[in-house]
C-alpha cells in the first residue's frame, strides 16, 4: 500500500481535470485486507468528484460496506467507468452523472436521478474540486475566482440544498476541505481559500441540520497521491510528492477513503461538526 516518493517520476497531463489512468504509479484505491463489514447496508451514497482519487477510494469502500452508489463528475468517462466496475464488482450498484456541477440545476437533476434510481439518499459527499498552483498573483484574477469557487464551494451549496429534503434522521454529508485550510499554502492561495470555505460550510451547517438527526463532517487530507498532483503541479514538483511530511511519503486514496467510511457509518455517530486528518503526521492546531 506503501509507495515511496521515489517511486514518483516527473509527469504532467496536458488537460484538467486530470486521469487517474494515465499517472505513473497508479494510486491505490483499495486493499484486500480491508474487509467490509455492512457498515452502510442498505445505504445510497452521492459522491461528488468520485470517478478517481480519493472518491474513487471511498466509492468502492462505500460498497464493500453494503452502500449503493451514485457518481458525479465532469468528464473523466473511462475513470468513471472503472469505479462502476469496481463498485458493481462488490455486488452493489452504481449510476454515473457526468456534467458541469458549477451549474445549479445540474446538481438538482443529479440529486433527483439518484433518488429515481435507488429511492433514497443517505449519504452526501462533496468532493469534487480543482487546484491551480499561482506563484504570481497575477494569476488570481477574477476568472480563476470565478471557476474555483463554482467547483470548490457553491456546488457544496447547490448539493446540499437539493438533499436536506430528502435527507432522513441518521443521514451524513461529508466535505473534503483540506490540510491548506489549516496551515495554509503560499502557492495554492486560491484553493486554500476555498478549501477555508469548505471548513466553515461544515461547522456552520452542522450546527443548522442538528436538530433533523442529520450530522456533518470533514476530512483535512495532506498530500494524496491523486489525479490533483499531475493535474496542478509543475513535472519537475510531482517527482518526489510528498516527502515533506513527517511519515516522508504521500498518503494513498484508500487511506483517506476510512475517514469517509467511520464519518458515514454509526461509528461515529457521536460526532458532527468535526474534521479528521490523515496528512502523514502533520500536527495542525485543529
Amino acid at each position: 500500500m506503501v509507495i515511496s516518493p521515489n517511486q514518483i517520476p516527473a509527469q504532467s497531463q496536458d488537460r484538467q481535470p486530470a486521469l487517474e489512468s494515465e499517472m505513473t504509479p497508479s494510486p491505490i484505491y483499495d486493499r484486500d485486507s480491508y474487509k467490509g463489514s455492512d457498515k452502510l447496508k442498505g445505504k445510497v451514497a452521492l459522491i461528488t468528484g468520485g470517478d478517481s482519487g480519493i472518491g474513487r477510494a471511498v466509492a468502492v469502500l462505500y460498497a464493500k460496506e453494503g452502500a449503493d452508489v451514485a457518481i458525479s463528475y465532469l468528464d473523466e468517462h473511462e475513470d468513471a467507468e472503472k469505479t462502476k466496475t469496481e463498485v458493481e464488482a462488490q455486488g452493489q450498484k452504481c449510476i454515473l452523472l457526468p456534467g458541469d456541477i458549477s451549474n445549479e440545476q445540474f446538481c438538482q437533476e443529479v440529486v433527483q436521478k439518484t433518488l429515481d434510481t435507488f429511492g433514497q439518499l443517505d449519504i452526501l459527499v462533496s468532493n469534487a474540486a480543482e487546484q491551480y498552483m499561482e506563484p504570481d498573483w497575477d494569476e488570481i484574477d477574477a476568472a480563476r475566482l470565478g471557476s474555483i469557487f463554482s467547483t470548490n464551494v457553491f456546488p457544496m451549496f447547490y448539493f446540499t440544498k437539493a438533499a436536506l429534503p430528502h435527507l432522513k434522521e441518521g443521514s451524513s454529508i461529508i466535505i473534503t476541505t483540506s490540510i491548506n485550510a489549516y496551515k495554509g499554502n503560499a502557492s495554492l492561495l486560491s484553493y486554500s481559500t476555498t478549501k477555508g470555505a469548505n471548513l466553515a460550510f461544515l461547522r456552520s451547517l452542522s450546527q443548522r441540520v442538528l436538530e433533523k438527526g442529520i450530522r456533518v463532517n470533514g476530512v483535512a487530507p495532506g498530500p494524496i497521491w491523486t489525479p490533483f498532483i499531475p493535474d496542478a503541479m509543475p513535472a519537475d514538483m510531482v517527482k518526489g510528492f510528498g516527502k515533506q511530511v513527517p511519515m516522508k511519503r504521500p498518503g494513498q486514496p484508500v487511506e483517506v477513503a476510512t475517514c469517509f467510511v467511520f464519518l458515514a457509518s454509526e461509528d461515529s455517530s457521536y460526532m458532527t461538526g468535526q474534521v479528521l486528518h490523515p496528512n502523514g503526521g502533520v500536527v495542525l492546531n485543529a
